[in-house]
């Protein structure tokens, strides 16, 4: 069975992190290669128009793989420079590959999230929470520092003095207390996950297609760029969006008070 399975329904994929018997750990050999494949294949494929990221069984992910750090084994053997490439070659290939689709990405957060899986569903745009989910950023806890780019991420998701809260104390907040962070958007009932999930990615998928990978880019960039650079930037693609059909079929369906069918064109 894969370690990451890819299921497509129509405009949306769902991704699921396949090693519930140990927690869904990341960083295993080869995930690296897996995601950058899955987002490759998402971004060249114009009927892809939302993606749902989860975790299979009880946890969405717990992190890093504990138990081989003990050992001092696969990512983690041998001298620090060879650990440091591993890194750069193994979970920072995972962490590039899901920040950059370009589709709009829910993570449905089943369970716990921990270290490195805290980050990853971090790196989604939107996250729903199980009630059942827990959330942590307990690197310091095993005498880590997150080396998954989270000191990155995670401020930019709820603020610097939250994300200090977390990193510092190393303890888990949980699915409440992740939503009153602004961690999450929703928390709703464990077994209703993946259909408020799924009902979230069909409202994301009946927008057009090239505008909805325009405004994410918008988003994304905003976060790092002046405001005068996302003025040009803005101008530019709103110039391309009034030239597609769909910017018509849209104009045509709010006249005619009916849902948009759009082709990407």
């Amino acid at each position: 069975m894969s370690p990451l399975l890819i299921d497509r329904r129509g405009p949306v994929v769902t991704m699921t992190i396949n090693r519930p018997e140990i927690r869904n750990p990341l960083g295993e050999e080869g995930d690296g290669d897996r995601f950058q494949e899955a987002a490759r294949t998402i971004n060249e494929d114009p009927g892809v128009r939302c993606v749902i990221l989860t975790g299979a069984g009880k946890a969405f992910s717990a992190g890093g793989n504990v138990k081989a750090m003990r050992e001092q084994g696969g990512a983690f053997a041998g001298a620090g420079v060879r650990i440091r490439e591993r890194y750069r070659h193994g979970i920072h290939k995972i962490v590039r590959a899901l920040w950059g689709i370009e589709v709009p990405m829910i993570a449905a957060v089943n369970g716990p999230a921990i270290g490195l899986g805290n980050d990853v569903s971090c790196l989604a745009d939107i996250r729903i929470a199980s009630d059942q989910a827990v959330f942590g950023a307990t690197f310091l806890k095993i005498g880590l520092v997150p080396g998954d780019g989270g000191a990155w991420i995670l401020p930019r998701t709820i603020g610097l003095s939250r994300a200090a809260e977390l990193l510092y104390t190393a303890e888990t907040i949980d699915a409440k207390t992740a939503r009153d962070w602004g961690l999450v958007s929703k928390v709703v009932p464990h077994e209703s996950l993946m259909d408020e999930a799924r009902a979230m990615a069909a409202k994301i998928a009946a927008q057009p297609p090239d505008v909805l990978r325009m405004g994410k880019k918008l988003l994304r960039e905003g976060m790092g760029v002046s405001f005068d650079t996302i003025l040009e930037m803005s101008a530019a693609m709103q110039a391309l969006a009034h030239h597609t059909a769909d910017h018509k079929e849209a104009i045509d369906a709010f006249f005619e008070k009916r849902p948009g069918q759009y082709k990407g064109e």
